[in-house]
């Protein structure tokens, strides 16, 4: 999601075409879209760096008509959103604001209105969207392509739509997690006990040690995560942040597969909580490192000596819990496939292998674990390179699947809409309908 850019973003704010603020745009069924509402969600969509093509004034009330025909649906299927998983994305987008604009006063400039009615509105958009979702699911729920559609489909795709394959790589890896010293692990616990013992006595605020020593990305928020359910945070880190009832006071300090943290309670909304939290991790010393480096370099000669294979050692060695079963194949979170396309891959990764052959191992070397943002030692197998190529049905039919299903459940909604303009009552007023409209029948 792109950065708000506040400065002089009111200023560059389109100007309505005429002086009257809540003049009736469209009537769809029996509700009217405003003015007022249509300059309420371009300002929201630029907020949110939402590239509009084409004229703002005819593309947002098409999508507040197409809205309510999907909110009218819903109504008749019964669809009522999860109001804890809204909360949750609700707190999210107000802390992406506060974060960009700078402080939760600005964002109330921005905006133009207070906090809580700023709320209560993006409430009302994260139930919509979520209704919006769960309509055209319902609609597409059968789609499911079979081997001739797919054939079909491609065959009859232009060529200048057959979309080009960048190359791709398929990959094995090994790798150690060096033990982290115990001195290291009660440093930082003593850092993490002197910031609660001051916070817990009024000497500090737990907002700035968390934008001062934290190294969770929620620092910049203060360590604040926004609300959420316990089935959002890991077992170890819910079971004490659920449990803290005093705002003022500092948890103990939690141990989870990421660090260490001490949390301090905001507010508690029904299953749903706020909470701040510090986390610091415990380094690898270097001397580790260089160990770790040493014994893969074994194992390296080793496979290379053919004492055993690499999805043996894999198997055996590796301390990765995602590779470690699955014989060291690497797999794309992205995609649920094996292959990456080369931005795709951890970039320690990706330098190893840039000039290796298919069944070449690569040195030992040390990488970072993205996910725990700590450094480990490793050593890879190119498995395949796929050069850069127009798709074939051969080498990428799960991508022409997805492109057929997808067109098969575009065609579904986009007929679906159709029928649905024809039979309801749409009236737009003068000045709102020359437009070039993504659906047809708008204009009666």
């Amino acid at each position: 999601m792109a950065a708000v850019v506040a400065a002089g973003a009111l200023a560059g704010f389109a100007k309505p075409k005429n002086n009257v603020v809540d003049e009736v745009a469209w009537i769809v069924g029996d509700e009217a879209i405003f003015r007022s509402d249509i300059e309420e969600m371009y300002l929201q969509m630029r907020s949110d760096g939402e590239i509009i093509s084409g004229d703002p004034y005819c593309v947002i009330p098409e999508r507040m008509a197409v809205e309510k025909l999907y909110l009218h649906q819903a109504k008749i299927d019964t669809i009522e959103p999860p109001e804890g998983q809204v909360q949750q994305q609700v707190d999210k987008r107000i802390n992406f604001f506060v974060a960009n604009l700078g402080s939760k006063e600005k964002v109330e400039e921005y905006f133009r209105k207070p906090l809580p009615m700023l709320r209560q509105q993006l409430v009302e958009i994260m139930r919509n969207n979520y209704i919006v979702e769960q309509v055209k699911s319902n609609l597409t729920k059968d789609v499911k392509a079979t081997p001739n559609e797919v054939r079909k489909f491609f065959d009859a795709l232009p060529p200048d739509s057959i979309p080009y394959v960048p190359m791709q790589v398929e990959t094995q890896i090994i790798s150690l997690n060096p033990q982290v010293p115990r001195q290291e692990i009660e440093d930082v616990k003593a850092r993490l006990r002197d910031i609660a013992d001051k916070v817990n006595r009024g000497e500090a605020d737990f907002a700035t040690q968390a934008i001062l020593y934290s190294e969770d990305a929620s620092s910049m928020q203060g360590g604040e995560l926004g609300f959420a359910g316990r089935a959002d945070y890991v077992p170890e880190f819910a079971n004490v942040a659920f449990n803290l009832n005093d705002p003022k006071k500092v948890s103990r300090i939690v141990e989870t597969e990421f660090g260490y943290h001490i949390i301090q309670l905001i507010e508690k909304r029904g299953d749903q909580i706020n909470v701040r939290h510090i986390l610091l991790r415990p380094h690898v010393s270097q001397k580790d490192l260089d160990n770790a480096v040493v014994r893969l370099d074994s194992v390296r000669k080793e496979i290379v000596a053919g004492s055993f294979s690499f999805d043996t050692a894999a198997r055996l060695i590796s301390q990765d819990k995602d590779t470690r079963n699955n014989s060291g194949i690497m797999i794309n979170q992205n995609t649920g496939t094996s292959r990456f396309e080369m931005q795709d891959l951890p970039p320690e990764v990706a330098r190893r292998i840039e000039t290796m052959q298919p069944g070449d191992l690569s040195e030992a070397f040390v990488m970072k674990d993205a996910r725990k943002n700590r450094d480990i030692a490793a050593v890879v197998r190119l498995t395949n390179r796929i050069p850069g190529h127009r798709a074939n049905l051969s080498d990428d039919y799960n991508m022409i699947k997805e492109m057929y299903e997808e067109h098969e459940r575009n065609r579904i909604v986009k007929e679906w809409l159709e029928n649905k303009i024809k039979d309801t009552y749409v009236r737009i007023e003068d000045g709102w309908g020359g437009c070039d409209f993504t659906y047809s029948g708008w204009i009666k």
